[in-house]
């Protein structure tokens, strides 16, 4: 039997004059031609803009604006000179305050429509913002050599497209980073290996100079093949020059290897100064991109929980210990407990390091029963989780099942969160405040905390 062919439609050719009429949560213009949907990236609210077509789809089109004929008032011009191309930054064409509403209004929607709770049943926690340029921290960098474009590109992908941005700066990555894009382009296009590194991982730590801070950052170059001694002598006189720590990946996450410089310490740092706490990490741990609002959401989240000396404290998806360790600065005893053993490694050794006797570490997958865990059986007064984008819809009504007095819940996905708190709800806990934080400026992503009561 023959397979049967889709056809596809050809995009119109003539741009469109359209008036937008809101915003969706993905940031882009919503406006109607012909009564069918269509989504304009980079259009706002109240605008009218001249647009064209980048896919027809069923229910909706998708389209990108070209010119702007009537602005909003909340545009701004791009800091980046990329931003229009580049799919690292989606909001930029937007000011700063105007992004953080739109996303506040993305968390109070899904708490309204989804959870039932009216605007007036909680508190509006205040928005949480740090600078927005040059704030991130870690990224994945793609690298490919384009004979046309004279060499290798290396930045982070197109919208739409799959092909790497050609860009030579960029606003939101660490200035430090920021400023190796060309020096990595050239590098890499002068190399024997040049057509078999598809990416490099950027991690960026904090080190101390007397009483301030410097940025030290380190690279991860991905390599499908073997190195030549040459290529290897390469990289060390790259990194020696720009005083990067550079590793090696040749295959998996496990292959990862210092190359330069060469002691025997493969650990960045970031400052958790309100707390007097170091954080060690490995550049391929995960860590919050945006350092200054990582430190904002802690003393947040541990404002909300009300600590006493007393409390004992239930910290789930707690990675390295970036709250499990404040945390026991504040408490008698907590308990985190994370997915990944070596992330738990990690954590016994930042607790080692700041010489914490009171935080344990336990590994156990967080997407499964939690009833036959002996920690499981400790009596915790308080909860804290920061779980990956899916949520932790698996275990929320064994969490509710512990009784604590205050549950804080940190989510980069306010759908998961909403979703999560439903359970909740509906287990004995009212939702007491709820607000956003700007982890990522100029993107979509919306980071978010609600803070949950025990009643009755």
């Amino acid at each position: 039997m023959a397979k049967r062919r889709f056809k596809r439609h050809r995009l119109p050719s003539e741009p469109v004059e359209l008036k937008i009429t809101s915003l969706s949560h993905e940031g882009r213009g919503v406006a109607h031609i012909d009564g069918k949907v269509a989504f304009v990236d980079g259009a706002l609210a109240e605008e009218t803009v001249i647009a064209s077509y980048v896919r027809l789809r069923g229910q909706f089109d998708e389209l990108k604006v070209e010119a702007i004929k009537i602005p909003a008032a909340a545009r701004v011009t791009p800091k980046c000179q990329f931003a229009a191309q580049c799919g690292g930054c989606s909001l930029q064409h937007m000011d700063s305050s105007s992004q953080l509403e739109l996303k506040q209004g993305v968390l109070m929607e899904q708490l309204q429509h989804v959870a039932k709770l009216s605007p007036e049943s909680y508190q509006l926690l205040p928005k949480l913002q740090a600078g927005s340029f040059h704030y991130r921290r870690k990224a994945r960098l793609a690298v490919r050599l384009v004979a046309k474009k004279g060499g290798a590109l290396v930045g982070f992908r197109e919208k739409y497209s799959s092909f790497i941005t050609d860009m030579t700066d960029c606003q939101v990555l660490v200035q430090e980073v920021a400023e190796l894009i060309q020096p990595l382009r050239d590098f890499i296009s002068q190399l024997q290996a040049r057509y078999t590194i598809p990416q490099v991982e950027v991690a960026v730590g904090e080190a101390k100079d007397g009483d301030s801070l410097r940025n030290q950052v380190a690279l991860v170059f991905r390599h499908m093949e073997g190195l030549s001694d040459s290529d290897l002598e390469a990289f060390s006189s790259f990194a020696r020059l720009y005083g990067v720590d550079l590793y090696l990946q040749p295959a998996g996450v496990n292959s990862v290897h210092k190359l330069y410089p060469t002691d025997a310490l493969d650990r960045l740092q970031y400052f958790l100064p309100e707390f007097d706490l170091t954080m060690n990490f490995h550049p391929m741990d995960f860590t919050q991109v945006n350092a200054d609002i990582n430190r904002l959401i802690i003393s947040r989240a541990l404002q909300l929980l009300e600590l006493q000396v007393h409390d004992v404290v239930l910290d789930l998806f707690c990675g390295l210990g970036n709250f499990t360790l404040p945390l026991a600065t504040r408490c008698s005893q907590v308990v985190g407990v994370e997915g990944s053993a070596e992330m738990v490694q990690r954590g016994e050794e930042n607790a080692r390091f700041n010489r914490l006797s009171n935080a344990r570490f336990f590994a156990a997958n967080l997407c499964e029963s939690l009833s036959d865990k002996q920690w499981a059986e400790t009596q915790f007064t308080k909860i804290l989780l920061d779980p990956p984008r899916s949520g932790a819809i698996e275990i929320m009504a064994q969490i509710a099942s512990f009784r604590a007095e205050k549950i804080v819940y940190i989510s980069c996905n306010p759908a998961a969160l909403v979703r999560d708190a439903v359970v909740l709800l509906e287990n004995g806990y009212k939702l007491k405040s709820a607000g956003v934080m700007d982890m990522f400026p100029h993107t979509t992503h919306v980071e978010s905390i609600a803070e949950f009561e025990r009643v009755g």
